[in-house]
């Protein structure tokens, strides 16, 4: 239990690391993860400390879930809308 405590750096860093890749690979794919992430490395500074490892991961993955449907919602196309391309890029 106590390496989980001294972990809290390692859930920041891997939102660091996710974020880069969304940069690298935009798409809200790893975005998502990153924010799920940042808020677990943040909640391991106070009270969270106490959970287990199989609800740290429970947790993270729900986290992860709500920010991508957020992302999702807030930046998609709306319903029905299809991306058109009037132009040729070789053009």
């Amino acid at each position: 239990m106590a390496d989980i405590v001294t972990t809290w750096w390692a859930w920041l860093a891997a939102a660091l690391i996710l974020a880069i890749l969304e940069v690298l690979a935009p798409g809200f794919v790893f975005l998502g993860f990153a924010i799920g992430a940042a808020v677990m490395g943040l909640m391991l500074l106070g009270p969270a400390q106490l959970l287990s490892i199989p609800m740290i991961m429970l947790i993270f993955a729900a986290l992860s879930l709500i920010a991508w449907l957020i992302l999702r919602r807030a930046f998609a196309l709306p319903t029905g809308q299809v991306k058109t391309f009037d132009h040729d890029i070789n053009d």
